[in-house]
């Protein structure tokens, strides 16, 4: 009867171990989802800065193209709720960049976006959200 007993407890504790590693291997495949999602979507955005610079118009114009100083990429994300993206041009904002009056803005040589990106691991109610935040020079 003893043995029927530790078998019992040893079974249900073998249970609950399986359960909580498919809870963290659930959990896991929902950061990588969110994680893979929001790279992706970065991605695009650098994809969408070269091909408007070198490819389209010569011109791409950044969710801020003003240098300002109160942009916190963690609080932006934070307020986020979707899929979304914030593209800053930042090379105006320390001395060493060249601005060259009178030339195409894809001929600049200092062209650098800070491109900062949310997103989660379903596009409705997501369970994992992960962002990113990445300086691009085409």
């Amino acid at each position: 009867m003893i043995m029927l007993i530790l078998l019992a407890l040893l079974g249900l504790v073998g249970m609950q171990v399986t359960a909580m590693q498919e809870r963290m291997s659930s959990n896991y495949m929902r950061v990588n989802t969110a994680f893979q999602a929001t790279e992706a979507l970065t991605r695009q955005r650098e994809s969408d800065i070269k091909t408007a610079l070198f490819g389209g118009s010569g011109i791409f114009v950044a969710d801020e193209e003003l240098c300002s100083t109160d942009y916190d990429p963690q609080r932006w994300a934070d307020g986020q709720h979707a899929a979304a993206s914030h593209t800053r041009r930042i090379d105006k904002c320390f001395a060493a960049s060249s601005i060259v009056v009178g030339r195409k803005q894809n001929e600049e040589t200092g062209n650098i976006y800070q491109i900062s990106v949310v997103h989660g691991d379903t596009d409705s109610d997501p369970a994992a959200t992960a962002a990113i935040d990445t300086t691009f020079i085409p």
